[in-house]
């Protein structure tokens, strides 16, 4: 279990996270939600010690903050927004690299670290990729490279930020697809609402560093929960049995009256 509770981060006077807790069950996908700026990077970032924070971090029994780098990289596997490469590093030696946490700083790869990177680029669709450099992968492949080097890490928690940034939408569904079925404790940044319901099991919705809602996908993707947060006029529907909504903005009248 990956957890917070009473999380804080100020940048300068500013505070970007507020008295945030939430939790992340063992084998769900939980997804961060909100308008810009609310405070979801924020709060992974927190995870990976890279803001300062105040209140408590939890991960399985220990306290976050008084593991080691080398065991926090060891326990959680990230996939970055935008992560930059160089371009001419090859597929199989990008997801070997995932097995560096569990090297020292000079041993070379083992057999089994190889055999690990390549159960990994199996489990994600990539190994027709191997020789490939990164420079000359689209988005959507990139996405489930990084996913790969993530899993050789054989790590237990997964976060990802943003990670169908800048994809179109059949690769957007192709990643998170993926992240849906790897079995692993994961959390999620997304932007769009209707991916957040169709691929996560929980949600936290945050505003201004503050929770507004958490729990199940059907319990915080409601028209009274969402609509004084984003300002827009949310129907839910379904599709094919699956939470959907439709966003439109405020009528005139809606707007005239202040949000509840």
């Amino acid at each position: 279990m990956l957890r917070g509770t009473d999380l804080r981060v100020h940048y300068g006077r500013t505070p970007a996270l507020a008295g945030v807790s939430w939790t992340a069950h063992p084998g769900r996908v939980l997804g961060l939600i909100g308008p810009n700026g609310s405070g979801k990077s924020t709060l992974l970032r927190a995870v990976l010690r890279a803001v300062d924070s105040a209140g408590k971090l939890w991960i399985d029994t220990d306290d976050l903050r008084r593991l080691s780098t080398r065991e926090l990289a060891r326990r959680t596997a990230v996939v970055a927004q935008q992560e930059e490469g160089v371009p001419e590093i090859t597929v199989a030696e990008l997801v070997l690299l995932g097995r560096s946490v569990h090297r020292s700083d000079w041993a070379s790869y083992t057999d089994e670290d190889r055999a690990i990177a390549g159960e990994a680029m199996t489990r994600t669709g990539v190994t027709q990729l191997a020789d490939r450099t990164l420079g000359q992968l689209s988005g959507g492949e990139r996405q489930r490279v990084l996913i790969a080097r993530a899993l050789a890490q054989r790590s237990r928690y997964l976060l990802l930020d943003e990670p169908t940034n800048h994809l179109d939408v059949h690769y957007q569904h192709e990643v998170l697809t993926l992240v849906r079925h790897l079995g692993l404790t994961s959390v999620v940044v997304l932007h769009d609402l209707n991916l957040a319901a169709r691929y996560c099991d929980d949600l936290v919705l945050l505003h201004d560093g503050r929770v507004r809602a958490d729990g199940r996908v059907d319990d915080v993707l409601t028209p009274e929960i969402l609509e004084p947060v984003y300002g827009v006029r949310v129907t839910p529907i379904r599709v094919d049995g699956v939470l959907q909504l439709v966003l439109a903005p405020r009528s005139r009248a809606d707007r005239s009256s202040p949000p509840t």
